[in-house]
């Protein structure tokens, strides 16, 4: 039956793998326990129900068993008074009553099996029960270590990964600055360079004017 089937699911349910698939491990827990308690309650009262229906088919079962035994009695007794289409008549009735009988018996028998599966069912379901709500605690804060951990390995792989962009960048902004003194020499050298020449050209030009002027007093 259906019923059954689905405390099988619930029985059959490994915790500790539902709760490492699970997104929200604690609203799949919550739910599961739900799920099962649900469940306890139709197993209980279905096993009510199959208890009760095992007396009614075995109440049935006695009563065309005496019914059986009574027209036997009146068979008996019509075959003492020489009655025998009496007698006949009887034992037709108990002939029925006893096949009645008979179907009864099997039908509690089945009832009987039936019974002892619910029972069974209902008594695992419990134990189930009580094993999630032992573990349900245990198993959200394991849980959450474990988020927590795997969130402080991401922070340090994520703060190493911060390091070596610190490292990087002092040693671009030591290129940067290497770039920047060699570019300032060159260009003092290039400065020191112009002053030189121009300091050239301005001998040069003091020696024409001195010579012109030499040249021209000599003339005079």
């Amino acid at each position: 039956m259906a019923l059954l089937e689905r405390v099988r699911t619930l029985v059959r349910a490994n915790l500790n793998d539902l709760v490492d698939k699970a997104e929200d491990p604690e609203k799949m827990l919550k739910q599961l326990i739900l799920d099962m308690e649900n469940q306890l309650i139709q197993v209980k009262t279905q096993v009510a129900v199959s208890i009760a229906d095992q007396h009614m088919l075995e109440k049935k079962q006695q009563e065309n068993e005496e019914k059986s035994a009574e027209w036997m009695r009146k068979a008996e007794l019509a075959v003492d008074k020489h009655e025998d289409e009496l007698a006949r008549a009887a034992l037709e009735r108990h002939q029925g009553c006893t096949q009645m009988a008979e179907s009864f018996k099997e039908q509690v028998a089945d009832q009987r099996v039936q019974v002892e599966n619910l029972k069974a069912a209902l008594s695992k379901l419990e134990q189930k029960l009580a094993e999630a709500r032992a573990k349900t605690d245990l198993l959200i804060a394991q849980h959450r270590r474990s988020r927590a951990s795997l969130k402080a390995s991401q922070a340090q792989i994520t703060m190493g990964d911060q390091s070596k962009m610190a490292a990087f960048d002092r040693l671009q902004n030591k290129v940067v600055r290497g770039q920047a003194a060699s570019e300032a020499a060159s260009e003092m050298a290039a400065d020191n360079l112009d002053d030189k020449l121009r300091k050239l050209d301005q001998e040069d030009r003091v020696n024409k004017l001195l010579a012109e002027i030499k040249a021209r007093r000599a003339v005079n």
